[in-house]
């Protein structure tokens, strides 16, 4: 991610401007970051860890108002995620998924379901075909990491307790002549665990 010619920033003065470019790009709504060019200046010593918690110089952020300012210009260019602003990239380390989704609101049954996800950030969005769930298993474990897409390339990883109530209103479908367990929304099935893998 880092590019050797590039030094490291001066963290402190460089995170109060990316924090001062962001909110100044969001008086307007989200910032359009996939429409931004910037210079890459460096690494900054920021880090999302798996459970949503960021850190910055090895130290919770403890203002939620500035995780979610900072959350707000988030990029994904590859395997690689940056905090972007108009005249400035600067890359970030992602353990997981940038986002984690807390909670899911359930209207409906069957195929005419809808499950709502709210992230760590107070980002909304509905499963569907724009915001799809995909889950992805341990090879080892078998343990289960849910996902859902909140925003062009970037994923919420789905808390536990999130994931295994809305289990609870999975169902079963054929799919490629494979049938299947999984949830419903938004119109799209999304497949979970083939149903013969099930206890």
């Amino acid at each position: 991610m880092a590019n050797p010619e590039n030094k490291q920033l001066n963290v402190k003065p460089s995170a109060e401007n990316l924090a001062a470019a962001a909110k100044a790009a969001g008086k307007k709504g989200p910032p359009p970051v996939h429409l931004w060019n910037p210079p890459f200046c460096g690494d900054l010593d920021m880090e999302i860890r798996r459970d949503g918690t960021w850190f910055y110089l090895g130290t919770p952020i403890g203002r939620h108002a500035l995780v979610k300012l900072f959350s707000s210009i988030i990029r994904r260019d590859g395997d690689d995620y940056f905090l972007v602003t108009p005249v400035e990239k600067v890359g970030i380390r992602v353990v997981d998924a940038p986002f984690f989704a807390v909670d899911a609101e359930v209207t409906g049954n069957g195929a005419d379901q809808t499950i709502t996800f709210t992230t760590n950030v107070e980002d909304r969005v509905t499963a569907g075909p724009d915001h799809p769930i995909r889950v992805v298993r341990d090879p080892e474990t078998g343990e289960p990491s849910p996902y859902v897409l909140i925003r062009r390339n970037l994923e919420a990883l789905i808390d536990r307790k999130t994931f295994y109530r809305l289990i609870d209103i999975g169902g079963h479908e054929d799919r490629d002549g494979t049938r299947w367990f999984g949830l419903w929304s938004g119109g799209t099935f999304f497949p979970v665990i083939p149903s013969a893998e099930l206890a």
